[in-house]
């Protein structure tokens, strides 16, 4: 408790104290500002976007590492799944801006677009969406699909109406933490999105602004503002996840 304390609590409990030092309304005069507003909006629509994209993709791309792993290419992509963990997201912009920018080799030129918002969000929130289903995919005993198959059974019945109950509390739990990191990404938004003001600029964006310009009250409202929003989702997708586990109990 004093590590988790000193570690998370407290300075939560700074970021509280500094966000009211004007009081309720200067609170809300600071989290009301237009440029605020929009960047929070834009951070947690692209953030749910984000979400539903990775849920789909990462539990493809588990179910490829976990049951067709001795492919040459599930070998492969194996070890590169971690890699938005290893890099830094500064240089994670970098990449997709190589990638997606004005150059692009593929001639797919999204940067300083509210789509680079999501496609960065995507690559550095990825991990979470297959690390969580890729070890519960992997334990799941395979007899109940080959009763199904059995029965006669198309491959889609079997894992949407066998496979996929079993995996649901793994996916939700991956997306909420994947949200929660998508809701506070700085490092390569910064160099992808342009930061344009009421356009591609997110919350972690307008709160490092708010530091530059020495307007630390502000920069602590919009940041307990974030800090809510991903305590709330985090505690939405956990209710989530035991009611499927609970659905799934004899």
């Amino acid at each position: 408790m004093t590590y988790l304390s000193l570690l998370v609590l407290l300075p939560m409990v700074a970021v509280f104290s500094k966000a009211f030092s004007g009081g309720p309304s200067a609170f809300w005069r600071e989290v009301s500002q237009v440029q605020v507003r929009a960047a929070l909006e834009l951070t947690v629509v692209s953030s749910l976007i984000v979400v539903v994209v990775n849920a789909l993709a990462g539990t493809a791309v588990a179910w490829l590492l976990v049951r067709d792993h001795r492919s040459v290419f599930a070998r492969v992509i194996g070890p590169f799944v971690d890699l938005p963990f290893a890099l830094p997201t500064v240089i994670a912009g970098i990449v997709l801006v190589s990638l997606y920018g004005p150059n692009s080799p593929l001639h797919a030129d999204i940067a300083y677009t509210r789509t680079a918002v999501v496609v960065a969000m995507a690559f550095v929130t990825l991990p979470f969406a297959v690390r969580s289903v890729q070890p519960v995919l992997a334990a799941l005993d395979q007899e109940s699909e080959e009763a199904a198959a059995s029965l006669g059974a198309s491959p889609w019945a079997t894992f949407r109406r066998v496979t996929l109950p079993s995996l649901a509390p793994a996916i939700i739990t991956g997306a909420g933490l994947g949200f929660a990191r998508a809701l506070g990404e700085y490092g390569s938004l910064t160099i992808i999105s342009g930061n344009l003001p009421l356009k591609t600029q997110v919350a972690s964006v307008v709160i490092f602004g708010f530091v530059e310009n020495d307007d630390l009250p502000a920069a602590a409202a919009t940041s307990l503002v974030l800090f809510a929003l991903a305590l709330v989702a985090l505690l939405i997708f956990s209710t989530i996840r035991r009611r499927f586990i609970t659905a799934e109990l004899p």
